[in-house]
């Protein structure tokens, strides 16, 4: 009974209490003039559309109710729901956004308009990798793509969604072949060896190889490298951003010497669940053929050649003219080769959503592309992207977890035919036999479809994962480690069967070939972390510390195999009567570090960025696994002095210096060592072991000193922004192959060389806005590059070997050859430069003209247009280059295969004025000598300086009010659809002289919101 009492006495205790609360609350603590009575009664439900000027819905804004915490979010159609009252402020906010205020009032539906703050830079975040940092209070040189800007384009490749946008960035394709690779320079080329200047890729956090995966034995139909970045689909990334300067990349130390290029995939955003469909069919082509003679004129070079050459009977294998081959025939090889279409389907969807402590996004995409060529080839790509982020309700502890896999099967030709199409004569049999068979003429020609009898075949396997762990146990002090996995398997293998040989010669299958590709990659990364930061006041400090521990092992096992019984058992390798092991190797590579960073700001206008990293490779040997990097930024936002406030039209300006050293140790692994190769010979039934590598502990690490200095300036509130920096960098301690005596028994030994390189220029970016308003918008943005390479210093280059390849002050990309001094009006004969006056062209003494290959400047421009639903971006790359001319691989006009027809200004007779000297079928040594000199001289480099449209992207929105609750957009892609050149050639891009060129493509598509 007592008991009841108790219970009685409390909850009346409490019940007064209550009371007592409102009643205080209602006299003195509801500054919004209504007691808890009115909340109770006029709380309900409301929706809300947020949209930008333009009518775009913002995804991912918060909304808050002012004086609370209670709040959420904004979907894919720019819509939220909350429960609030009449008198509720919402308070709405969102990166690159003015923050808006607005009271709830007796309405259920509001529809919000955020109004872009152009000046509020500071509400603009940049990835810097380890840490992130306020637009205004950066100190380094990053640049930045978008996934709005990737979307756009329909590709297959990282780095082709980066050409023509970053400035200091150079990007070409290798080829147009399915699933081949980029080349990227980040200001220029930092080392002599081609392989060491390779840029340092994140992914989520996580280092990711583009170690080249192909083989020697395997790697014909795919010309270049295979690049590992093609397992990384485009639509899934939310950002790239690229480092540059020694402020941004010092951090990462010696695997930041040649610039770091940031991936952030796409992630969850609280609200409730969204999916996402896209599918897109388009076509590629090649856009341009080069113009070739046809029969007739063909046909009379060739017998002009005879001629010259004093030739009056045409020899028996002259098949071509001798009456053998139809004098009439035509055809245009090029249509035939590579005139096809390529078929191209991507097709995307994800889901996403959560709550406001747990989001997710799982991402699926896939990808076919069939190739130019005649016959049934695909590249197809599937991947799979998640992540999920989870914080706890106090926001101090968050899990973080990516995770992408893709899937790729290529399928091509085994060997490269791009020769074929001017090696052969227009002229030539027809490809098949009445009964379906390869024609082969009597004998009389290499039937160019005989390569479809080859094959190849690559398969790749891609994992990247990374996991992120944060404690945050006190207001600016976090704890972070980040785990990450990366797996890579690739398998690719050639088949050549023997009936690619004529019939004639009675090669069976016991001479047919199967070349096979096996790599597997493995690496992990822990990467513990702890920042701190504080604010005194007009004083902000920031600290951050941390460290890197990475392993990673890859094998590679290349074997050819031959003698089979029968074709139909082509690459089953207990088959083969004959096996050779070509390559079977294991690497390891550990690396370990210590980074640190200190940042402060003083006024919030004066800026100082000190980065620092300890690195340890085991690349290295004992005493020199270790080497120190580091650097300082500093920054001054002059456009908040006071004494510039009366400078109406400066809105925003800011100068930014810094200085610092990087390093490089892309030099394989161990390279310091005496190393011993498996010969394949035997003694006494015995495997022998040869010495292939030299001993060298002081094999040590390249260092790169990089300087830079810019100015940022924003005016009209930032509708025109300028950015102007300039650069320098130099790289000493190369790491390269020292020559030594062939009495060593070695050709050269692994060393550190004396040499230093620079790199400097200019690089400019100005963005403006034209109009924009609530209906339409204009904006365009333009970036150009002026960079310059030169070897500064080489000791002892004049007795080296490397005395051909390269020159003091000159580019590390040249050639030295033969001065053209052009056509001897009277003899027809090229003319050239004899540097020592001896009466003798030879290639020690008077190879002195250099001729460069690097471009002199590139750049790129893009607009984006809006009107209401419709969207128009499109982007023109220009670079300003030379490349060697259209004849240079085409051999001498008169020898069997076609010419351009350009050759036809030749010289005929004394006091001809012609460009070209008279034809040859090779029999006239002294027209064959000249040729060849001319071939390796500066006549054979032509201006290849283009401009390319290289990407158009126009959207049309449908209203929201033809497909209730779903967002569709229709859309039309092009790449490289207009070029503008003089360049005689295949393509003014293409790395490659004899590889298919970058396509034509043009796609169109549905993509779906909901």
């Amino acid at each position: 009974m007592q008991k009841r009492y108790i219970i009685r006495d409390k909850c009346i205790l409490l019940f007064t209490l209550l009371i007592f609360s409102i009643g205080t609350y209602s006299l003195f603590g509801n500054t919004r003039g209504v007691n808890f009575f009115d909340l109770a009664v006029y709380q309900h439900r409301i929706k809300g559309v947020v949209t930008d000027s333009g009518g775009t819905p913002v995804q991912g804004a918060s909304v808050r109710i002012k004086g609370t915490s209670t709040g959420t979010f904004t979907n894919s159609e720019g819509v939220f729901y909350l429960e609030a009252t009449p008198t509720d402020v919402l308070i709405l906010s969102y990166i690159g956004f003015k923050k808006l205020e607005v009271i709830v009032g007796s309405s259920e539906e509001l529809s919000l308009v955020l109004e872009e703050d152009v000046t509020d830079l500071g509400a603009v975040t940049v990835n810097a990798g380890y840490y992130s940092v306020k637009e205004r209070e950066r100190t380094g040189s990053i640049s930045s793509i978008s996934a709005a800007d990737i979307e756009e384009q329909p590709v297959t490749n990282v780095l082709a969604t980066m050409q023509g946008r970053m400035p200091g960035v150079y990007i070409t394709q290798d080829s147009g072949v399915p699933g081949s690779g980029f080349q990227i320079q980040i200001r220029g080329q930092n080392s002599l060896r081609s392989d060491g200047n390779m840029p340092l890729y994140i992914v989520d956090g996580v280092p990711f190889t583009t170690q080249s995966m192909e083989s020697f034995y395997t790697g014909e139909a795919v010309p270049g490298i295979i690049n590992p970045l093609n397992n990384i689909d485009p639509t899934s990334i939310a950002s790239i951003e690229v480092l540059k300067d020694a402020d941004a990349t010092a951090i990462y130390g010696s695997r930041g010497a040649n610039g770091v290029v940031l991936i952030t995939t796409k992630k969850g955003v609280a609200g409730k669940t969204r999916f996402q469909i896209g599918y897109t069919y388009g076509l590629g082509r090649v856009a341009n053929f080069m113009d070739l003679m046809d029969t007739n004129t063909y046909l009379e070079m060739r017998r002009e050649a005879y001629a010259n050459d004093g030739i009056i009977t045409y020899p028996a294998n002259a098949y071509d003219v001798n009456g053998t081959w139809d004098q009439n025939r035509y055809t245009d090889w090029q249509e035939v080769l590579i005139g096809g279409t390529s078929d191209i389907i991507d097709a995307t969807g994800s889901v996403s959503g959560g709550s406001e402590h747990t989001q997710f996004l799982v991402n699926g995409n896939y990808h076919k592309e069939t190739t130019v060529y005649p016959g049934d080839y695909a590249y197809n790509k599937f991947g799979l992207n998640s992540s999920i982020n989870h914080s706890t309700h106090d926001e101090k502890f968050k899990v973080h977890l990516t995770a992408g896999y893709t899937i790729q099967n290529n399928n091509l030709p085994g060997l490269s035919f791009m020769t074929d199409i001017y090696q052969l004569a227009p002229n030539a049999p027809a490809l098949y036999q009445e009964d379906g068979t390869l024609n082969w003429e009597n004998s009389s020609w290499e039937n160019p479809y005989s390569v479809f009898e080859t094959s190849y075949e690559s398969k790749t396997n891609s994992l990247i994962s990374n996991l992120l762990l944060s404690y945050e146990p006190i207001d600016g002090l976090e704890f972070k480690t980040s785990l990450g996995y990366t797996n890579n398997q690739f398998f690719d293998q050639m088949l050549r069967p023997s009936t690619v040989y004529d019939p004639a010669y009675e090669i069976t299958s016991e001479f047919s070939n199967a070349y096979k590709n096996q790599v597997h990659f493995n690496s992990w990364i822990v990467e513990p972390q702890v920042s701190y930061k504080k604010e005194f006041s007009a004083f902000k400090t920031q600290l951050l510390v941390g460290g890197t521990f990475q392993k990673q092992v890859s094998s590679q096992l290349v074997h050819s195999t031959s003698g089979y019984a029968s074709n139909s058992l082509l690459g089953n390798m207990t088959a083969a009567s004959f096996i050779n092991i070509a390559t079977d190797d294991q690497t390891e590579y550990k690396y370990n570090a210590i980074f640190g960073r200190l940042n402060t700001s003083l006024f919030n206008r004066y800026f100082i960025n000190i980065t620092g990293r300890r690195d340890g490779s085991s690349r290295f040997g004992p005493g020199r696994q270790f080497a120190n990097f580091g650097a300082i930024g500093i920054a001054w936002l002059f456009s908040e002095e006071s004494w510039l406030e009366n400078l109406n039209f400066l809105s925003y300006g800011k100068l930014r210096a810094s200085y610092g050293t990087t390093g490089n140790d892309q030099i394989g692994d161990y390279q310091y060592l005496d190393t011993y190769t498996i010969s394949g010979n035997s003694y006494n039934g015995i495997a022998v072991m040869e010495p292939s590598r030299l001993f060298n502990p002081s094999f040590s690490w390249e260092e790169n000193k990089k300087l830079e200095v810019a100015m940022e300036t924003g005016f009209i509130k930032d509708r025109l922004f300028l950015t102007v920096a300039y650069f320098k960098n130099r790289s000493s301690n190369q790491l390269v192959g020292i020559p030594l005596p062939g009495t060593t028994g070695f050709s050269s030994i692994q060393a550190n060389l004396n040499a230093t390189i620079e790199n400097k220029g200019w690089e400019f970016t100005l963005r403006s806005e034209q109009f924009k308003n609530e209906d339409f918008s204009w904006s365009t943005t333009f970036n150009l590059s002026v960079n310059r390479n030169r070897l500064v210093s080489f000791p002892g280059l004049e007795t080296s070997t490397y005395s051909n390849s390269y020159v003091i002050g000159e580019p590390l990309n040249i050639s030295k050859v033969y001065q053209y001094e052009g056509l001897d009006s009277q003899t027809g004969l090229y003319q050239f430069k004899d540097f020592n006056d001896d009466d003798l062209l030879t290639r020690e003494n008077d190879r002195e003209a250099i001729i460069r290959f690097d471009p002199d400047f590139f750049g790129g421009i893009q607009n984006s247009i809006r009107y209401k639903g419709l969207s128009v971006d499109f982007l023109f790359q220009f670079v300003k280059q030379d490349r060697y001319t259209g004849e240079h691989s085409m051999g001498m006009a008169g020898r069997m295969g076609n010419q351009l027809n350009l050759l036809q200004d030749r010289w005929k007779q004394p006091g001809d004025i012609a460009t070209f000297q008279p034809y040859s079928s090779g029999a006239n040594s002294e027209l064959r000598s000249r040729y060849l000199n001319y071939s390796q001289s500066n006549a054979v480099l032509d201006d290849a300086s283009f401009i390319r449209l290289k990407n158009i992207a126009i959207s049309y929105q449908l209203p929201r009010n033809i497909l209730h609750g779903v967002t569709c957009s229709i859309v039309l892609k092009g790449q490289n659809l207009l070029t503008f050149t003089d360049y005689e050639g295949l393509d003014p891009e293409a790395n490659f002289t004899n590889s298919l060129p970058p396509l034509q493509v043009l796609t169109t598509g549905i993509q779906l919101h909901f």
